[in-house]
């Protein structure tokens, strides 16, 4: 009888073995496919959003113009769509990837850290001390390179006061830390309106609320290539360590446990997403939803585990940010601001997100 007994619990053991790896091998290949999927809707989007504007260029000549420049190809384009596609478009378009991807990640990695679904980007303050730069900057009639460093410092600065308060009331808990990024973002805002009130109604307040708002309009290639470093560079460190994140998001016992310091890994990640946050903001405006909703949808349709999770993200993002950015261009005679579309959008899009995951927990 022992035998037989033992027998059993063998190939139950074996049979749960099977089971285990069957789901494994659908989980990747469910991941893949999704993956491959996604970018090849991003590869099709990009290609929208080179043709489409006031300034129509057909579809098939705008992949055909931008590997001219690097491969020896027939040209039959005229030289007006070469100069939309390469030198209005293409910059633009690069950067709506780049940042929506970013903003993405960051959302993705601060509510993993504070394990709350309902964190975005600018949590700690970073959005609005990099406004409070910007706008600082406008005020002192600098040009647009030192309107993004002061925007990117002021983001950080702001970050760096949020960080600053728990170690000075030595209450480094999670919950101070957030209630500081609370207060440090409203004393921001504040700030901000002052600078509004003073900033001459013509001119430089309408450049401030042009700024605020969101837009890839004055983006080149010569304004992008500096910035680039603090974007990657911490978006690379975010994914090689992003099992970490699972970790993080299990508690901090569990994470301590495991040899987690949770002080240095929590810092690691929040400079980063600050650092991608800062960068993005002061690139392009500020920007809201896209590093809350799109963290939402990708974690709906793959799950929670950040190794799969967060380069799904980072597509959806940057398939999210160029359709905004087309909508921007084609929908009034005028172009849009990103932060209205984004809003306008955004929002019924996350309380749908809101009530359907509601329903499944029902």
């Amino acid at each position: 009888m022992k035998k037989t007994n033992n027998n059993k619990n063998n190939l139950s053991s074996i049979d749960g073995e099977v089971i285990s790896q069957k789901n494994e091998f659908f989980e990747f290949i469910r991941f893949q496919g999704l993956l491959w999927l996604s970018l090849l809707i991003l590869i099709i989007v990009l290609g929208l959003s080179l043709a489409i504007g006031r300034y129509r260029v057909p579809f098939e000549n705008t992949f055909r113009i931008v590997f001219s420049n690097i491969f020896t190809m027939e040209a039959n384009w005229d030289s007006i769509q070469e100069a939309v596609v390469m030198n209005l478009r293409l910059p633009r378009t690069i950067a709506a990837i780049i940042i929506g991807s970013a903003l993405a990640l960051s959302g993705a990695t601060y509510q993993s850290i504070f394990k709350n679904p309902m964190v975005s980007p600018d949590l700690l303050g970073v959005s609005s001390g990099a406004s409070v730069g910007a706008a600082t900057a406008i005020l002192l009639g600098q040009g647009s390179t030192m309107i993004q460093l002061s925007a990117f410092a002021g983001g950080l600065i702001a970050v760096a006061i949020t960080v600053m308060i728990p170690r000075l009331i030595r209450n480094q808990s999670t919950i101070v830390l957030v209630l500081s990024g609370i207060v440090i973002g409203s004393l921001m805002s504040s700030i901000m309106s002052i600078l509004k009130f003073v900033a001459d109604t013509d001119t430089q307040l309408a450049e401030i609320t042009y700024w605020m708002m969101g837009s890839f309009a004055k983006v080149s290639f010569k304004t992008m290539l500096p910035v680039l470093p603090t974007i990657f560079i911490p978006m690379i460190i975010i994914l090689l360590f992003r099992y970490r994140l699972n970790v993080l998001s299990l508690g901090d016992n569990e994470a301590k446990s495991l040899g987690i310091n949770l002080k240095t890994t929590r810092g690691i990640f929040i400079l980063s997403s600050t650092l991608i946050t800062a960068s993005s903001v002061c690139l392009s405006g500020t920007i809201g939803w896209v590093g809350l909703v799109i963290p939402h949808t990708a974690r709906m349709i793959i799950g929670s585990d950040n190794k799969k999770m967060l380069p799904i993200a980072m597509i959806f993002g940057g398939i999210f940010m160029l359709l905004i950015d087309i909508l921007c261009r084609t929908l009034t005679s005028a172009e849009l601001m990103l932060g209205i579309l984004t809003g306008v959008i955004g929002a019924p899009f996350f309380i749908f997100i809101l009530f359907k995951q509601r329903r499944q927990v029902n």
